[in-house]
């Protein structure tokens, strides 16, 4: 018998981490905000993040009371949560969706670029894989991480769906 997904909505600034298999992690609407998503195959441990801008320096009194509305203070507290789950850093699986150019055409901003380079470095310092990804572009994306199995779904706002998943190769990316 196939076990119901249960549907788990993470808002814009937001975290959610669990080991309940029959758990599934969706955001909606990535424009220049940018999902991370961590799985730990061996222990069935999912997280995901939806953060929206680059550093808490931008807004000190902001990253105190929400601090997943920031990379540099979202994605460790993120990485922390699953490990307090029982996941292990070197069997996560990483994988970003979103950075998309939105509402700034002219490129003054470039808060989804932004976005990007700021949650590699701290991927890298941390010494964290990035083993798939859909960066960029100007289309949103909605992301689902099937907690069970470890399957990201992604659909763009074109109607285009894929897996993001990881490759023998190295990282998958596209919309660059």
């Amino acid at each position: 018998m196939v076990e119901q997904q249960q549907a788990v909505v993470v808002g814009v600034a937001d975290c959610y981490v669990t080991n309940q298999s029959n758990a599934s992690l969706v955001t909606y609407a990535l424009g220049s905000c940018i999902a991370v998503a961590i799985y730990d195959p061996l222990t069935r441990v999912g997280g995901l993040l939806h953060f929206m801008l680059p550093e808490s320096s931008l807004s000190r009194e902001k990253a105190e009371m929400n601090p997943y509305m920031f990379a540099d203070s979202g994605v460790p507290l993120l990485f922390r949560r699953a490990y307090s789950a029982g996941a292990e850093k070197r069997r996560l699986v990483v994988r970003l969706a979103g950075g998309a150019q939105v509402m700034d055409n002219n490129g003054v901003f470039n808060i989804g670029k932004r976005n990007y380079l700021a949650v590699r470095k701290l991927l890298w310092q941390a010494g964290v894989l990035i083993h798939a990804e859909s960066i960029g572009g100007n289309e949103s994306r909605t992301v689902r991480l099937e907690v069970g199995t470890g399957r990201l779904l992604m659909r763009t706002s074109a109607g285009r769906e894929e897996l993001l998943e990881r490759r023998n190769d190295g990282v998958l990316s596209t919309d660059r």
